[in-house]
């Protein structure tokens, strides 16, 4: 693992139960599995977070009536999405980006389960690191 997810103790933690969910499980299962099971080891782990929580969106500094739901919020302030996919895609990286952008949270993960070996993104102010 990158010095610069281990600088992050946020990101080292979440990645590190995701390895172990997909250790667990491997890949072919819907995301909902993972998701599920990702909940159970963030618990294990004692990792604070809240599942599919409804975040706040705003536009222009007003508030939406529509909320944004991502699978996690770790830490209060880290945006989980998780995918059960053969391969990440530009979608998925501006759907995070946005996110970010939209809720004014700084830092994101992106977590495919469905890849052989599991695939992560860490992302801050819109920039993949």
């Amino acid at each position: 693992m990158s010095d610069l997810y281990m600088r992050d103790p946020r990101t080292f933690e979440l990645i590190g139960a995701a390895l172990e969910v997909h250790h667990e499980l491997g890949g072919g299962f819907l995301e909902a599995v993972y998701q599920s099971a990702l909940e159970i080891e963030l618990g294990l782990r004692g990792v604070p977070f809240v599942a599919q929580p409804k975040v706040t969106l705003s536009y222009k500094g007003t508030r939406l009536r529509t909320h944004y739901i991502p699978d996690f919020v770790a830490f209060g302030s880290v945006i989980v999405e998780i995918k059960a996919q053969r391969c990440l895609t530009v979608v998925d990286d501006a759907q995070i980006i946005n996110t970010l952008r939209a809720t004014g949270m700084l830092v994101g993960t992106l977590i495919n389960f469905g890849e052989p070996s599991l695939r992560f993104k860490r992302f801050v102010h819109g920039q993949t690191r």
